[in-house]
């Protein structure tokens, strides 16, 4: 192996390791028995676990939190699948400004577009609703979907779908009979990192949020601000294990779609 590859290697390494820094330091702080957060623990417990799930605050925001990234996801999939399918597909003219429009919510500074959501929703009357965290949580997710689909209907063979139709199928169901199943790994990929954006999306949470539909990082950060409680640690935790066990869900569903493909 040459230098530069091993500095490479090297280098990205390093970085990774700075980028796991916090986490491997929230960990432990969850299981930490002192009152306040203190590296390293003087003594290990479950006790900002049981802290969680015995205050009703918390659980009550994080269904809701729950029902919005649910909710977002599967909205969000079949719109972005059909928009997908629409720009490489379709004939329009409109849509070579459809796509641009649709990944407007990844190109635009979140702090704007939560300014502007919080405007329009204010008009609307959807602040503090758990339709409104819906709403946006669906429109910050829909460019998820609308890459990982549209990547992989780039290198769908679309012959087998036309040989369908050819066949007496209608669109629908050429589509839902054949393109589908072939490209699912990249459905469930979307889906997956819609319900990841929503999940951890806080600052338009911040905007639009509040009362009885106040989501678990908006709670997050208002208690930060207030007071270091060390439950934060431990939610912080159970976060970051159910993204990673997200994501190991479209790791196993890749592989498993590419063995087929093979």
């Amino acid at each position: 192996m040459s230098l530069g590859r091993v500095t490479l290697a090297a280098s990205v390494m390093l970085i990774l390791a700075f980028l796991m820094i916090p986490v491997v330091i929230v960990v432990p702080l969850s299981f930490s028995d002192a009152r306040f957060l203190t590296f390293p623990p003087p003594a290990y417990s479950l006790r900002w676990y049981h802290a969680f799930f015995d205050n009703a605050a918390w659980i009550d925001a994080a269904k809701t939190t729950f029902a919005a990234s649910t909710c977002a996801a599967l909205i969000a999939t079949p719109l972005g699948v059909a928009a997908a399918y629409g720009i490489q597909y379709g004939s329009h003219w409109s849509r070579r400004y459809l796509r641009p429009l649709l990944m407007l919510p990844l190109m635009v500074p979140i702090i704007i577009v939560a300014v502007g959501v919080f405007f329009v929703f204010t008009q609307a009357g959807y602040v503090n609703t758990l339709g409104g965290l819906i709403i946006a949580d669906t429109m910050l997710g829909l460019p998820y979907v609308l890459i990982s689909v549209g990547a992989d209907l780039r290198t769908f063979d679309r012959t087998q779908e036309m040989v369908a139709r050819s066949l007496g199928m209608n669109r629908f169901r050429a589509f839902m009979a054949v393109t589908l199943p072939q490209i699912k790994a990249s459905v469930i990929s979307g889906a997956v990192f819609v319900f990841i954006q929503a999940l951890d999306e806080t600052v338009v949470a911040l905007f639009i949020s509040g009362g009885s539909n106040q989501t678990l990082t908006r709670r997050m950060f208002v208690t930060l601000r207030d007071e270091i409680d060390p439950t934060i640690a431990a939610i912080s935790t159970m976060l970051t294990a159910l993204t990673l066990c997200l994501v190991m869900i479209v790791v196993v569903s890749r592989r498993s779609s590419t063995v087929a493909r093979a």
